[in-house]
């Protein structure tokens, strides 16, 4: 069946039904992190928002190919012109070389990633290996008129560009009065304008990241990367870029204006942004000195936290909430999430336990036609922006259903049964994509289970054998422990009650 799909598209304000350039075929760029240090629960979601994006487009059929950055080099301090490289400085305060520090802290966000069990991208380039690409950027902008050198380094002229086009389109700022404001007495900045921003800065003696480029030893500019790089991997016109709502502005309307400098149009189709995770109604940043790292999260060691979290708690938690929804952060939240995810996983258990002739008793009775409303719904929820929310409160209903059939106060039909396993294979694993943890709830529970069932194998044996004692033994030591056992035409079944 053919999904159409609808996303919000931040340069249009509104939802649209979504269209590949290439039919078959979809080109996604996504801002990736500054590796200055381990990701916190605001890099989280980014990544969890674009898995989920990534993994439905393949689900419904498309060939994707996924750029994620890696910004080590030109992010400087306040997402600023001016000041230090922050990755420099992280590698002066702790006496290491900069890529000493962005190799430490990728290999620590790749591990993050991996027990949220976020996919890799297709494509994961590096700003640092891609300076010829940048400098050729710079060299079209200022060969279009769009920019200027000034004392070694490059500017982009926002007030010449904003003559010709829009800047502020994306982030819906009207830009002019700002820029006839800003202007500063001549000769107290190397900028015309201080709304323009760097393309290339000139490196000063102590900044030790520098390459040589037609205008001076420097290092490129923070906007210009992605655009650089987006470009060589997807081409000059490529389906959907994605990031955080704090990325709107400047960063991602700084990339749109590089693109038509450089080529005379637009670059992307969809812009899709995620909303903040806060503390305290305050956004979580690293800036702010109010992040908890992702880390700290799976061990628990950090004073706002009561607990450790589970790294599937906290995808749980993220795709509980709509992704362009504000979050703020709390214990009680997450620890909902935790109790909803362990809801969702017995859910997922009691399904895989249930048979046929388990599935036999009163009540309502449940077919093809309950699973093929419930499977229209979970598209729906998925087809509109991606909500997650709304899909998981439907694998809750069809949850309360496989209960009620469990304790054969209703039954369903092998067909029905069979077609619910695969719906709920398909959404809550390769969509939501959860997982059963090492030493979680699910997978204790898994563990145990085994052990009860090789329990009552043996006291089927002992039944068999007339041995009335041993089986009386087992099923009165497993019944003080909160199992109910049940003896059926195929064998036994039993519940933990809780």
């Amino acid at each position: 069946m053919e999904q159409k799909l609808i996303i919000y598209n931040t340069l249009s304000r509104k939802k649209e039904e979504f269209k590949p350039i290439t039919p078959g075929r979809v080109g996604m760029y996504v801002c990736g992190p500054t590796v200055y240090g381990d990701a916190h629960l605001g890099h989280a979601r980014p990544a969890i928002t674009f898995d989920l994006l990534y993994r439905y487009l393949m689900h419904i059929g498309y060939k994707v190919r996924y750029v994620r950055n890696i910004t080590d080099v030109g992010h400087l301090e306040h997402d600023a012109d001016e000041g230090e490289d922050k990755i420099a400085k992280k590698a002066r305060l702790e006496q290491l070389e900069p890529m000493e520090v962005a190799q430490y802290y990728t290999n620590r966000f790749h591990h993050a990633m991996e027990a949220l069990n976020v996919l890799p991208p297709s494509i994961e380039p590096h700003a640092t290996g891609h300076i010829i690409e940048q400098i050729e950027l710079v060299k079209e902008i200022m060969d279009n008129g769009y920019a200027y050198e000034s004392q070694g380094s490059v500017y982009f002229d926002v007030n010449k560009y904003n003559h010709d086009h829009h800047y502020g389109k994306l982030s819906g700022r009207n830009l002019d009065d700002v820029i006839n404001n800003s202007r500063e007495l001549d000769g107290t900045s190397e900028k015309h304008n201080q709304v323009d921003f760097a393309l290339w800065k000139c490196a000063q003696p102590q900044h030790i990241m520098r390459w040589p480029s037609p205008w001076s030893n420097g290092f490129p500019g923070w906007h210009c990367e992605c655009t650089a790089m987006g470009r060589k991997y997807l081409g000059n016109h490529f389906d959907i870029h994605g990031g955080g709502m704090d990325l709107v502005f400047p960063h991602h309307e700084c990339e749109i204006a590089q693109a038509v400098a450089s080529q005379g149009s637009d670059m992307v189709n969809y812009w899709m942004h995620n909303n903040m995770i806060t503390i305290n109604g305050q956004k979580m940043g690293k800036s702010l000195n109010n992040f908890i790292t992702l880390p700290q999260f799976f061990s628990g060691e950090h004073e706002a936290l009561a607990q450790a979290y589970s790294p599937m708690t906290i995808r749980f938690f993220i795709l509980q909430a709509h992704y362009r929804s504000t979050v703020d952060f709390s214990n009680e939240a997450l620890q909902a999430s935790e109790k909803g995810l362990a809801r969702l996983m017995d859910g997922v258990k009691t399904l895989e336990q249930l048979s046929a002739s388990d599935a036999k008793g009163s009540g309502e009775h449940f077919d093809m036609a309950f699973v093929e409303e419930l499977n229209r719904k979970c598209y729906d929820a998925m087809n509109d922006d991606l909500n997650s929310p709304i899909l998981i409160s439907h694998l809750f209903e069809a949850c309360r259903v496989l209960n009620t059939i469990a304790d054969h106060k209703a039954t369903i039909s092998a067909e029905a049964l069979e077609a619910l396993r695969q719906l709920f294979h398909t959404f809550v694993f390769d969509i939501l994509g959860l997982r059963a943890e090492a030493g979680s709830n699910s997978a204790r529970e898994e563990a145990f289970g085994k052990v009860v069932d090789m329990l009552l194998e043996q006291r089927m044996a002992a039944k068999a054998a007339k041995d009335w004692a041993t089986s009386d033994r087992i099923r009165d030591n497993l019944a003080e422990l909160g199992f109910e056992v049940k003896d059926t035409k195929d064998g036994f079944s039993w519940k933990l009650n809780k």
